[in-house]
């Protein structure tokens, strides 16, 4: 069975009613601060792709060729690329920027996507991203633990509580604190490559 996130236009009904809601000012967020080469991984259906304004020129990738040919419908002129975050068709560092946008709460195997991730981003590039992560309220974290894996089956994937923000700073990159925002189980942040590497114990603004 294919998930709803796996079904266009279902998932885009979902994104459109959390856009009316406000979302909408976070994803202006996500794309408009895009510099440079910029990869949108997990474009999804692209609702993304209309907004970076800054990006001297943007690639999409996603595993879901529904997904990618809904994306071409919304962007016809858009490069898009069929491949997962865990294997990025592309070389060492050749991107200013790499956007993800509710992404890595459906990544098979995040480590290794952020992995990745650090692999194509150059000097000084940066990870711009919003996800939702598990709730630091124990009631609601073991809620969220409860109703997995029924969720991950029904989503297509996702798995409302993992602990992303960990896993980025594992991964070896530094969350920008003064860039991070939270709403309730919902993050955003800017993060680079840090320089001392992996760093799973740095604080990170809660809820």
């Amino acid at each position: 069975m294919r998930g709803v996130e796996q079904i266009p236009w279902i998932y885009d009904l979902g994104l459109w009613w959390a856009e009316t809601l406000g979302f909408i000012r976070w994803r202006r967020w996500l794309a408009e601060g895009a510099t440079g080469w910029t990869l949108d991984v997990g474009t999804g259906t692209g609702r993304n792709l209309s907004w970076f304004s800054a990006a001297r020129a943007v690639i999409a990738v996603d595993p879901s060729r529904h997904n990618l040919r809904a994306a071409r419908a919304r962007r016809p002129g858009a490069l898009l690329v069929r491949a997962r975050a865990e294997a990025l068709p592309f070389r060492d560092g050749c991107f200013d920027t790499v956007v993800s946008g509710m992404v890595f709460c459906s990544v098979d195997e995040p480590a290794e996507g952020l992995a990745e991730v650090r692999r194509v981003l150059g000097a000084g590039g940066s990870l711009r991203m919003i996800e939702h992560v598990r709730s630091s309220s124990p009631l609601e974290g073991w809620w969220q633990d409860l109703i997995q894996p029924a969720w991950t089956w029904a989503a297509g994937g996702c798995r409302n509580n993992r602990q992303t923000e960990r896993a980025v700073l594992e991964a070896g990159f530094e969350i920008d604190l003064t860039t991070h925002r939270a709403n309730g189980t919902m993050r955003r942040f800017v993060a680079r490559v840090a320089a001392s590497g992996p760093a799973a114990e740095r604080s990170i603004t809660g809820e």
